[in-house]
């Protein structure tokens, strides 16, 4: 199996647990990330979003999950495609929450791009409609 395909396989299993688990499967997300993850996400912090920001290392990642599933409860997260080439791969599909403070849910398309080295995950940053996500948090 090559990289590519090793890697995809690796994230088929995380997205699906994340979608079957509506959000309770972090652990995976932390198991395959490098200790040196690079995380980001297209809000870059900003209000109302400030859990979506930059993050250097596995650790910090805890404050964007904590953060995320303080503030949203998932319905879905569907990947359709997965296209990878070498140790990248680009993951896209589409998501739906709803803020636990607004009671508003927003689906949005999404697109993930990941970057791997020696099996584990050292690059992540996320696309999603930001404005129609901080129109449901407000």
């Amino acid at each position: 199996m090559s990289n590519g395909a090793a890697n995809v396989a690796i994230l088929k299993e995380v997205y699906h647990q994340w979608h079957e688990t509506r959000g309770g499967s972090v652990e995976q997300f932390l198991s395959i990330a490098d200790p040196k993850i690079s995380w980001g996400s297209v809000p870059r912090g900003a209000a109302p979003l400030q859990f979506a920001t930059h993050y250097d290392g596995r650790e910090g990642l805890r404050t964007y999950f904590d953060g995320l599933l303080a503030d949203w409860a998932m319905i879905h997260y569907t990947i359709d495609e997965y296209v990878a080439q070498g140790e990248a791969v680009c993951a896209r599909g589409s998501t739906a929450w709803t803020n636990k403070k607004t009671g508003k849910a927003v689906e949005t398309p999404k697109v993930d791009f990941w970057r791997f080295k020696d099996g584990k995950a050292v690059e992540f940053y996320e696309y999603f409609d930001s404005a129609a996500v901080v129109v449901a948090a407000t």
